[in-house]
């Protein structure tokens, strides 16, 4: 008797502490409440109505017009190519780092300036890459100056699709160290250790153990950093301004009203971006939690 008073009490406790405890995340809940869960229905609501807010089709059907499928096409072959370069370029240098031959201490300030640059974009990152490969930038005239070597001479041009590939790469290269790390640690050393012992090369131990594990991970994170691209607007629109007609511009400006003054159609563009990003994320979650299952 004495024993379950005692559980009464601790269970008494606990129900008048529980809502204690809940009131550490209220912050993050009115945060995300506030600046994404209302905005995002605000904004599926708005691609269903007409400008007197009567529902229609019309907005939808619109984003099929020749010009927005266009724009679509662009930012899908932007964000697929800063993925899949990123992703390749990004995972040769978490595996040198982590089961690589490089000294231990040059994984720290890789994954901390990972850190910092997974996160810089905007008009910074477009004015640093101006000031760098830019007509008139550090790297073209140094390239002028000492080799005689004219980069735009070739066809280069900063403000074009390879110019914004290139710069969203400063921060998909990032990410995918960071994401992709944790995976390449949870590769056993026993598994390697098993290869050779059965007389595997170092390269059959890659494309038939290592390769076939990370896999879903590998697949995963190029499908986040593809949706991370799809997304990003402020570096594409300060970088380019409206010479190249991708989604997020298009989006601006309509929401704005300095084309067509539609905030309607703006609205389903954005309606569409989401069901993009919402299946790039479900389909990463989805291949994380298979990868999940071998690095435990």
């Amino acid at each position: 008797m004495a024993h379950q008073d005692v559980l009464t009490a601790q269970s008494a406790r606990t129900r008048r502490r529980l809502p204690l405890d809940w009131l550490g995340i209220v912050p993050f809940a009115v945060f995300a409440l506030l600046f994404l869960l209302l905005p995002t229905l605000n904004l599926i609501a708005g691609a269903f109505q007409d400008r007197e807010g009567a529902f229609t089709l019309q907005n939808i059907v619109n984003l099929f017009t020749p010009s927005i499928m266009a724009a679509y096409w662009i930012s899908i072959k932007v964000s697929l190519a800063s993925a899949l370069i990123g992703g390749l370029m990004g995972f040769v240098m978490a595996a040198t780092v982590t089961i690589g031959g490089l000294p231990g201490w040059v994984r720290s300030p890789l994954m901390t300036f990972s850190g910092v640059a997974s996160n810089f974009a905007g008009i910074p990152l477009a004015f640093a890459f101006l000031a760098t490969l830019g007509r008139t930038g550090l790297l073209t005239a140094f390239l002028m100056n000492v080799f005689g070597f004219n980069l735009y001479a070739t066809g280069f041009n900063l403000l074009s699709f390879w110019g914004l590939t290139i710069t969203y790469l400063f921060f998909q290269i990032p990410l995918m160290i960071l994401i992709i790390t944790p995976a390449l640690d949870g590769l056993k050393k026993e598994w390697g250790e098993a290869a050779a012992s059965l007389g595997a090369s170092r390269l059959q131990y890659w494309r038939m153990v290592a390769l076939p594990v990370l896999w879903p991970a590998l697949l995963g994170t190029i499908v986040l950093l593809f949706a991370n691209a799809f997304g990003a607007v402020a570096t594409a629109y300060a970088l380019t301004g409206s010479s190249l007609n991708i989604v997020p511009i298009v989006l601006f400006t309509q929401i704005r009203g300095d084309v067509l003054q539609d905030p309607n159609l703006g609205y389903a563009l954005a309606f569409g971006m989401i069901v993009i990003t919402g299946l790039s994320n479900g389909i990463y979650i989805w291949l994380r939690a298979r990868a999940e299952r071998w690095l435990r």
